[in-house]
Order: C-alpha cells, then sequence, then structure tokens
C-alpha cells in the first residue's frame, strides 16, 4: 500500500459563514417548450448531498455545491441566513457525522505528492457545530486514518477511531491501532494495539472492540477474529485461503443480548438479513429477504444497538421499516408524493425531525424536513434549482432475454413527449462491473433523452443485487458474454420498434468505457460510433498499476478472474480493428483508472488511422466531482453524438 510519509503536509479546512444559496444569481427565466434545456443545468454539481440531522434536530450538516464547488455547510434550521460553509480545498468530503449536538467529524480525503509519487490520503476532521473550529483528529503520518468504529452517543464528543502510523509495511504501526479520541480537543489515548495484517477492526454499540478480519497476501489467508468484551483477547473463529474464499457468517450488527448478533447471508443465492449466535456462528430466523434481489445495508438506531430497517433495492430504492412509526410515516409520505419516491435518510434523537428526500427516475428531486407531529413536509433544498423539481424524460425497467437464455434486466429512457418508435439509441453499459443502475436520476441519461435519444442501461450479467448465479455469469467474461449482453440489448430494442438498428451509439464510464473500446473494436455493424470516459483500454496495464497497491496478490487474481486471456480482452492491441468513430475523454487525476489508459489508447488509434478524438481534462477525477468537467464533457458528447449519430 502507499502511504503517507512524516512531514508531508495535513488537510486544513477554513471556514466562512454565508447566506444558503448555491447560484450567484437566480436561474435563468424558463426556455420555451421548443428550446433544448440548456447544458449547464444538466451538469450542474447536486446542490445539496447526504444531509445529516444533529442529535437535537436543530442543524444540519451536508455537502453543497456553490459556485460548481463542493462545500461543506452547517445549516441551523430555525435561521438559514446563519449557515457557515467550510471550504475543503482540494479534499473530498466523504461522510459526515454528528458526534453530539456541539461537534461534528467529516471524512476526507485528497491527492498528495510522496516522494514524487501521487497517493490519496484520508483524514478525519473534527468540526464544531458553529464551524468556528476545526482540526484534524489524530495527526499520525500515514495513508488511512479516517476509519471511524464508533461514536459515543452520551452526549460525550468521542469516537472510536482506527488509523495507521507507518507506511513501511515491515513496521508494526503499518497495521492499524485504535485510539479513543475527544474530537473537542483532539487528544487521545490507545484503545487497541496494531495486529500484523489486520487492518479491519469493528466494534460494538458500547465502544468495545469486538472484531478484526486479517488477510495474508502471500497465503491468501483470510481469519475472522473475535472476543465476547473488552476484558477477553481476541481469538481466531474462522479462516479461509484461496483467492475466490470467502469467510462466512460475519456480524454486521452486535445487539445489546449476549452472544446475540445480525448478518447477512447469501446460502439460499441471494444476500438476506439473519439472527447470528456469536458462540457457534450459525445463522438463525431469516428476517428480511426480497425474492430475486439482494439487500444492501442495514439501518441502525440507538446507537446502532437497535435494527430500523434495510435497505434494498429491485427496480428502484426501497426501505422496509422494521420501526412501526417510521414505517407508519413512510406510509403516510408515500401516499403524499404519489408516483414520486420518498426516502427518510436522516433523523434526530428522538424522531421528532426527519430529513426526507422525493424524487425519481425522472426528476432530481428535493430535500424536506418533516415533523410527524405536524405532519407537513417543508422544502429544505433542491438538488437542482435550475431543473426544479417537474417531470423529464420517462424511465421504466425492461427484461430481455441474452442469447443463451439469460433474463437481463435493463432501464429504459425515452425521450419525452415522443413517440418512443424507431429512436436513436444510446446503448450505456454502467461501471463497475459490480454494479447495477435502476429507477434513479441520471444527469448523462436525462441529457440524452432531452436531445432526443432513447438510453437503455443494461444491467449485464456480472452486475450486482441479483444473487450469487447471475454475479458469477461475469466471470472471466469481459469483452466475452457481458459484451454479448449488451449487443443483445441493441437487437431487443430493435425488435421492439424502440431503437432504429442503423442509429445506435455506445457511451460509457469506467467499465461502461472498456464496454465501448470493446464495441469499437469487436462488435462491427452493431454501432455507429462509440464514447469512453475513464475507460480500462489495457487489462495487463491496469494489473500493473495496482500491483503497487496494498494486497497486491489478490488484485491480481481479480484481474485474471475477469478474463482467460487478459490480451485478448485488451481493446489496445487490436487498434487497428477500430471500426467507427470513438470519443476518448479522460481525467488527469483519476487514481482508480490512470490516465494512460486513454493517453496510450488514443495514440494507438493515431497510428493505425482511426477516426477518434481525445480528451484530457487537467482536473478531473473518476467521479465527475467538478462541475466544469461536467459542462466540458456534455458539450464534446453533443458534439460527437451531432456528427456522428444524429437524432
Amino acid at each position: 500500500m502507499r502511504g503517507l510519509k512524516r512531514g508531508a503536509g495535513a488537510l486544513l479546512l477554513c471556514c466562512a459563514p454565508t447566506a444558503l444559496s448555491g447560484q450567484t444569481a437566480p436561474p435563468p427565466a424558463p426556455q420555451a417548450a421548443a428550446t433544448p434545456v440548456p447544458i449547464e443545468r444538466f451538469a450542474r454539481l447536486p446542490f445539496m448531498e447526504a444531509p445529516v440531522l444533529s442529535p437535537d434536530g436543530t442543524r444540519i450538516a451536508t455537502r453543497l455545491a456553490v459556485n460548481g464547488v463542493q462545500r461543506l455547510a452547517i445549516i441551523p434550521l430555525d435561521d438559514f441566513r446563519k449557515t457557515v460553509q467550510i471550504n475543503p480545498g482540494d479534499a473530498d468530503i466523504n461522510s459526515l457525522t454528528w458526534v453530539n449536538d456541539q461537534w461534528l467529524v467529516a471524512r476526507i480525503g485528497a491527492m498528495s505528492s510522496v516522494q514524487g509519487d501521487s497517493w490519496y490520503l484520508r483524514r478525519v476532521v473534527g468540526i464544531s457545530a458553529d464551524g468556528k473550529k476545526n482540526q484534524i483528529i489524530g495527526q499520525q503520518q500515514a495513508q488511512i486514518a479516517d476509519d471511524i468504529l464508533w461514536v459515543a452517543r452520551d452526549g460525550s464528543p468521542h469516537i472510536l477511531l482506527a488509523l495507521q502510523t507507518s507506511i513501511y509495511s515491515d513496521d508494526a504501526g503499518f497495521w492499524p491501532e485504535v485510539r479513543d479520541f475527544d474530537v473537542s480537543t483532539g487528544k487521545g489515548k490507545l484503545v487497541l494495539n496494531p495486529t500484523t495484517n489486520v487492518m479491519d477492526w469493528y466494534a460494538d454499540s458500547t465502544g468495545a472492540v469486538r472484531m478484526g478480519i486479517a488477510y495474508d497476501d502471500m497465503s491468501r489467508t483470510t481469519k475472522l477474529l473475535y472476543r465476547a468484551s473488552r476484558d477477553q483477547s481476541f481469538h481466531m473463529v474462522d479462516k479461509v485461503r484461496g483467492p475466490r474464499a470467502a469467510l462466512g457468517n460475519v456480524p454486521a450488527l452486535f445487539l445489546p443480548e449476549a452472544g446475540k448478533a445480525l448478518a447477512y447471508d447469501d446460502d439460499d443465492g441471494f444476500n438476506a438479513l439473519y439472527d447470528l449466535d456469536l458462540a457457534t456462528l450459525k445463522t438463525g430466523k431469516k428476517l428480511f429477504g426480497v425474492p430475486g434481489y439482494d439487500i444492501d445495508n442495514l439501518i441502525t438506531g440507538a446507537g446502532g444497538t437497535t435494527m430500523l430497517g434495510v435497505r434494498y433495492t429491485d427496480t428502484r430504492p426501497r426501505t422496509h421499516w422494521f420501526d412501526p412509526a417510521l414505517a407508519k410515516v413512510q406510509e403516510e409520505i408515500d401516499k403524499a408524493v404519489g408516483t414520486r419516491q420518498a426516502q427518510i435518510i436522516s433523523w434526530n434523537k428522538d424522531f421528532s425531525v426527519l430529513i426526507v428526500f422525493v424524487g425519481g427516475a425522472d426528476r432530481p428531486g428535493a430535500f424536506y424536513t418533516f415533523r410527524p407531529d405536524d405532519g407537513v413536509l417543508r422544502l429544505l433544498a433542491k438538488v437542482n434549482e435550475d431543473l426544479g423539481t417537474g417531470a423529464y424524460a420517462p424511465v421504466t425497467t425492461i427484461r430481455y432475454k441474452a442469447r443463451d437464455g439469460l433474463e437481463i434486466q435493463a432501464v429504459l429512457t425515452l425521450p419525452k413527449d415522443r413517440p418512443g418508435k424507431n429512436l436513436p439509441l444510446i446503448l450505456m453499459p454502467h461501471g463497475g462491473p459490480f454494479a447495477r443502475d435502476d429507477e434513479s436520476w441520471d444527469w448523462w441519461v436525462q441529457f440524452l433523452a432531452s436531445r432526443g435519444y432513447a438510453v437503455l442501461q443494461p444491467n449485464y450479467r456480472g452486475s450486482s443485487g441479483y444473487g450469487n448465479e447471475f454475479t458469477d455469469k461475469g466471470r472471466g467474461q469481459w469483452g466475452l458474454a457481458m459484451q454479448d449482453d449488451l449487443t443483445d440489448a441493441v437487437k431487443w430494442a430493435a425488435e421492439q420498434g424502440i431503437a432504429d438498428p442503423k442509429r445506435v451509439c455506445i457511451v460509457g464510464a469506467s467499465y461502461g468505457g472498456y464496454a465501448a473500446l470493446r464495441a469499437a473494436q469487436r462488435d462491427h455493424g452493431v454501432y455507429r460510433c462509440a464514447v469512453s470516459y475513464a475507460g480500462v483500454s489495457d487489462m495487463a496495464g491496469i494489473l500493473r498499476y495496482d500491483a503497487s497497491f496494498l494486497n497486491s496478490g489478490r488484485t491480481k487474481d481479480f484481474w485474471r478472474d475477469q478474463a482467460p486471456d487478459l490480451k485478448a480482452a485488451s481493446p489496445i492491441n487490436f487498434a487497428a480493428d477500430f471500426s467507427i468513430p470513438i470519443l476518448i475523454m479522460h481525467g488527469k487525476a483519476d487514481n482508480r483508472v490512470p490516465v494512460k489508459q486513454s493517453r496510450e489508447m488514443a495514440e494507438k488509434l493515431k497510428a493505425a488511422g482511426k477516426t477518434y478524438r481525445y480528451v484530457e481534462q487537467p482536473k478531473g477525477d473518476h467521479h465527475f466531482s467538478q462541475e466544469a468537467d461536467r459542462v466540458q464533457f456534455l458539450k464534446e458528447l453533443e458534439a460527437f453524438l451531432a456528427q456522428y449519430n444524429p437524432a
């Protein structure tokens, strides 16, 4: 693993009070119906993201986009004029957590130069509720120092933090120790010494570290370490070995009852929630599952001691509440919003104040505050002020059969107020590839639909959320059966009369970018053009890149598991076979897929005399964190499609 050497600069935050606003001027007047919505409106960063209520329900901590740049904001609910904005500089704001009513912590990360190399450094910052004080928690000169294991719920400003203290793997401090920090002072005390090969520690609701997972990359061995209380020593309760071996029933939540926990289990083929006996690590009663789908995550309350609900995704994200009061509130809100989707995303300590997101696949949505006592949704902020909360292009889920008979779910978006027949089609595979698309707002998709394109997003084999068998069908199928699933989606759209088979372009990012490159090289006659953003072109090359990180052996196993022949599955080796024009874009600051992947692909295409355009974004990352990069991408995309696949 690459890490921070001693003496590198710490990440500091500065703050300045300001009014709650994401605009320097009021939004433009609505456009006439015949005028396309301007690119800049679709490219807006979400004005508000992931708001979190303080325990007393008087403030919200959130990420705000102001003039195209993300800020951390603390918003008093009784007076938005007293909002405090905090500029994180070049750091990402990865999460926000209230510790008590006076303090919160932010997990941040940023690229930093260390010995001539670029490393991503992760830290925790303590911030006072008035925004006047902030400080790095744990001034440790190593890479990973943001693993918050526990937050006190008794009103005291304490957290448990696991953090490295050395960048050198032969030092004991390379493996995280656990410290109890007072975030109001920044002072901490040692709770648990590091253990070789344990990078991940887990604590229960009382703050006792109860579990650790050790992994030895040389032997590909994983061990589960456990203890029943903080006074006992850890002992190994499970051990597996091999490139694809996985531990069995790992606790997802320690319950207050002695020896009891909850765990995810997929023995019946789909991830579901079960009771777990810690003495035997045997699952008991199945508490919740969704036929045909995996569940996503638990929702806990009371300081992590109770199970409030479960998040899952079928055709769209949903919540199943175990808590009767929250289930009743959800039912009432669902009735009030009609066809829109409502999700309770945050609440204060006594559930007297809730934050509710209301949106949908066809609208960017808005955040509201809701007090069950008065039953009124009050607007907090629109996600995109320019686009508002109205409906845009309609979105549905369809199913089609791949050539081998496998049923595949896909998301179809059609241009608004146009017949869904004989349309130009954008085939858009998601990234990952262990991920999925669903009926949620997508700024790329809605932009394309506004320009007259139908957009089809297949959840090809290997996508997540559909159970073990569906995931396993993607093993070894990069550029092979996974690619066939995409061309089969095009065939389905043409047979249904939705798409004009002579006007199809493939557009994707990350793995989706790989699929676009592969299509341009392999799938002759299916597409008129291709667009790759941050796509993988050289699988062997990215394997070499990932070898510089911790557990490179496991990473090597992963990449070799994706295709039986990495060279044969890599488009960079077949530039002469590219048969359609391709737009390639990549961010120079991308630390997931290095920009070299696209640079070298463009060089190969140039040497082969192919039609391509290469655009590099100097500050671009893997996730379009900068609004200016979003705008540039959509402009390039629109111009490219107008030339090679006009609507």
